[in-house]
């Protein structure tokens, strides 16, 4: 009897959480819903420990225009749209407020978010924006910040990690860019993302550099596992040190053009420092055959040639081992967080049609 209430107990928890979702819907392809939608879950949600604020997007262009820093500052708030090419928010900053910090689609400020099925766009004019484009589509100084099928279009410093402590979990996801355009701080785990590099010049001309960390508070920076790098014009480099203690790993990753990435595989010259943590383990090509190199031996310096650092940049398999989401997150589990999300989402849209 007792375990018979048990069970008819956690079915009614089970009916109450599908149905008591706290959830905003935004007005299809209204971009003034929408920030109002934002607004209101930032009002909602102040407090650290708020109960999860969902924005339910349809599909639909949402332009804002010259617009930047949409801040997302409140905490547990839920931002799902339709289909994560249906539903794009986008802004076209003038290129004279162009800068890493100035320029974002979204900031995202609180703890605990959560972005799913949707594209952020950038369209600042970067090919006419003289020596720096930079134009970010997220800009994250909150942690705990998920990213679940989110694709990000633009060229320049793309993805902004901006916080020194963050942790942050992408999945499933798409990031374009031409140079550092994943850039910035914290411990970032992406699984199974699209890495697209676009055209460095009109012309094609040029090189790509994927990403730029400043590790600085957090003993892993950049993890790239079983991602994908589509390229098709420019070559490119994996990156390059941006200052601090710049750390990132590629583990498993697929290379469609393996003949575009530069034979140096990672920038040996860095922004603001050259002592890094830069390494591949298991690279592919796109039949899965493995094409690591058996060593990759680089002298990093600054752009001077000044401060050299020598370092192997090929892992070995105990050194591989080493990164797990179990040990990168040891206090945060974002896998089953996002489980959990993605669960409660898909009955809100089924609730509000958006299927």
């Amino acid at each position: 009897m007792i375990r018979f209430f048990l069970l008819l107990l956690t079915f009614v928890l089970m009916a109450l959480e599908s149905y008591a979702q706290r959830a905003i819907v935004v007005e299809k392809g209204n971009v003034e819903s929408l920030l109002s939608a934002i607004e209101k879950a930032n009002e909602l949600n102040k407090d650290r420990d708020a109960e999860r604020t969902f924005i339910l997007i349809p599909d639909g262009y949402y332009d804002l225009g010259e617009r930047v820093l949409t801040r997302v500052s409140g905490h547990n708030v839920a931002i799902i749209g339709q289909s994560v090419k249906g539903t794009i928010i986008r802004n076209a900053p003038d290129k004279k407020i162009e800068g890493i910090s100035r320029t974002a689609v979204l900031q995202n400020r609180g703890f605990n978010n959560y972005y799913q099925d949707l594209t952020l766009k950038n369209d600042l004019d970067y090919y006419n924006a003289g020596d720096d484009g930079r134009a970010v589509c997220l800009q994250d100084k909150g942690t705990h910040t998920i990213c679940n099928r989110v694709r990000m279009l633009s060229y320049q410093d793309t993805y902004y990690s901006d916080n020194e402590e963050c942790q942050h979990y992408f999945l499933d996801s798409e990031i374009h860019g031409t140079v550092d355009f994943i850039c910035g701080a914290g411990d970032v785990w992406f699984e199974r993302c699209l890495i697209v590099t676009e055209k460095r010049s009109l012309d094609g001309s040029g090189r790509n550099i994927i990403m730029a960390p400043r590790t600085s508070g957090t003993p892993w920076g950049y993890v790239f596992s079983h991602c994908t790098i589509k390229n098709d014009v420019s070559v490119y480099q994996y990156g390059r040190g941006w200052h601090t203690t710049p750390r990132c790993v590629w583990m498993y990753t697929t290379l469609l053009t393996p003949e575009k990435l530069l034979p140096t595989r990672f920038d040996p010259e860095g922004l603001k420092v050259s002592n890094n943590y830069f390494k591949e383990y298991h690279t592919m090509d796109a039949q899965g055959r493995d094409i690591t190199p058996k060593t990759n031996v680089l002298t990093f310096t600054l752009r001077d040639h000044t401060h050299p650092f020598v370092a192997e940049t090929i892992m070995t398999k105990e050194e591989a081992k080493q990164y797990t989401l179990k040990r990168v997150f040891a206090d945060w589990r974002p896998a089953k967080v996002l489980k959990k999300l993605e669960r409660q989402s898909r009955k809100l849209r089924k609730q509000y049609k958006l299927n």
